[in-house]
């Protein structure tokens, strides 16, 4: 372990701290939002306790240096989930990721996230809701209710690149994430889920913006691209994830 490392991880937890008040109070201001996205933008694997995903080799061991399945392909392999602090106010995890492995579409109610991809490559696609609700009802046993959703990000993060940032009601809430190669993610949520204080996550399936009749309110032909139809399903039965050890300097309380 070294200073530097330990120093960075304690001054971003305290700094989380600073900033996230408990919850149901005001929202952190955009000046602190900023303060913490430049922060996170200084953050290396090595200094959360991560080797390079690079270096994964035929062993099947992977970047915390947990022994994966042996003979299996990599689309089978599951995605690593470390939890960093977890408290009333805010959550530090991180998600390392095999590569083509996804994490689908969900939704962080009243919730504000901080994503940095650490190493390699992932693809984010995200929405936020079409306000006032525009929502759709199909036709026919078993057809989905849909509400329309606008697209805000679509796009592939190579480390190193900026932290994302996403709110209540911008930045793209639902989002879908996607390893292009095997990667690691450092989320910090806030407030964190918790189900008792609706605060559940929900997963979805959108659908193109032409899959469903155009009604008044509907986007136009040309901007249809920029929209989706989209559908609350059951969590996916093959979304596999396993607990992690983290790895990286100790963060006091």
């Amino acid at each position: 372990m070294t200073k530097s490392s330990s120093s960075s991880v304690q001054t971003l937890y305290d700094l989380c701290k600073k900033t996230f008040a408990p919850s149901g109070t005001r929202p952190p201001s955009s000046l602190a939002i900023n303060k913490l996205c430049s922060l996170l933008d200084t953050i290396s694997p090595a200094d959360v306790g991560l080797d390079d995903g690079n270096k994964e080799n035929d062993r099947g061991h992977g970047p915390l240096g947990i022994k994966l399945f042996n003979r299996v392909h990599r689309w089978a392999q599951p995605i690593t989930y470390v939890d960093m602090h977890e408290g009333e106010n805010f959550t530090m995890c991180m998600f390392c990721f095999p590569a083509s492995s996804v994490i689908p579409l969900h939704d962080h109610p009243g919730m504000t996230v901080l994503s940095k991809v650490l190493y390699g490559s992932l693809h984010v696609k995200a929405y936020d809701w079409v306000e006032p609700a525009n929502i759709q009802k199909s036709k026919g046993a078993g057809h989905a209710t849909v509400r329309l959703a606008k697209l805000i990000v679509d796009e592939v993060l190579t480390a190193p690149c900026s932290t994302s940032v996403l709110y209540p009601k911008s930045g793209g809430n639902l989002h879908c994430f996607t390893a292009i190669t095997p990667c690691a993610v450092l989320d910090i949520l806030a407030p964190p889920y918790d189900e008792a204080a609706g605060r559940k996550c929900t997963y979805y399936h959108d659908y193109p913006c032409s899959s469903f009749p155009t009604g008044d309110g509907d986007p136009s032909t040309a901007e249809k691209v920029n929209y989706a139809w989209v559908a609350e399903i059951n969590t996916p039965e093959d979304l596999y994830m396993r607990p992690g050890i983290y790895m990286g300097p100790p963060i006091q309380n």
